[in-house]
């Protein structure tokens, strides 16, 4: 803190380039006020020279031209003068950028590495594999109580289905029990109507087993 008070701040960088830019800008103004003043001369002394040579004073002629030689370099000079000093500036303006986008960076940088040591791979794999392990139980859980609660269901289901088969082979039958018990319609799971198989030929007044069998389980469900 002494020191500074002694000796001034210690500028930055950008400091410094941001001053040396504003002087090189200045020195342009400079230049370009100087160049114009120059031209203003230049106009003039063509005037004169003009003037002198309608005269008829061609001596005065002679010394005037070589004033307006010597002008016209001073304005060539300016101009390049000005050419460089405004090179110099524009490498200045690009320094002052890319120090500014190497602080950007400088930033940047500190955030990854910050970010980096926060990371810790090993631990992350962990938590990564240890949620894949609890999701694969969580599928086989859901899995079992699914089929769990498909067995406990699916007689209903199966019960349910049947009686209405049944309720289905009555309303075609009409609860006619005659010669319409080889006719039974065949039902695939479905309570559309079936298609009725074809009759198969027997001889007159001989009944199968299978026929009786079926002609008992109907009339067993008519009288409940």
């Amino acid at each position: 803190m002494p020191l500074e008070w002694l000796f001034g701040r210690k500028k930055t960088p950008e400091e410094i380039l941001r001053q040396n830019k504003r002087a090189l800008d200045k020195a342009m103004r400079e230049l370009d006020r100087e160049r114009q003043n120059m031209e203003r001369n230049e106009k003039k002394i063509i005037a004169d020279i003009k003037k002198l040579a309608k005269q008829g004073q061609m001596d005065a002629v002679k010394i005037m031209a070589k004033d307006l030689v010597r002008t016209r370099r001073y304005v060539k000079k300016f101009i390049l003068m000005r050419a460089n000093i405004q090179a110099v500036s524009l490498k200045i303006q690009t320094l002052k950028s890319q120090n500014s986008m190497a602080q950007a960076m400088k930033g940047v940088t500190k955030a990854m590495q910050t970010m980096n040591k926060q990371l810790k791979l090993p631990e992350i794999q962990k938590i990564m594999m240890e949620f894949e392990k609890q999701s694969e139980m969580m599928d086989m859980k859901e899995e079992m109580m699914n089929d769990a609660i498909d067995d406990v269901m699916g007689d209903e289901d199966d019960e349910e289905e049947s009686d209405a088969i049944v309720g289905q082979v009555l309303d075609e039958l009409g609860l006619q029990l005659g010669d319409e018990l080889a006719g039974l319609p065949q039902t695939d799971r479905s309570l559309g109507p079936a298609k009725t198989a074809a009759k198969q030929p027997q001889a007159a007044g001989v009944t199968s087993d299978a026929d009786l069998d079926l002609e008992a389980r109907l009339n067993d469900l008519k009288r409940q």
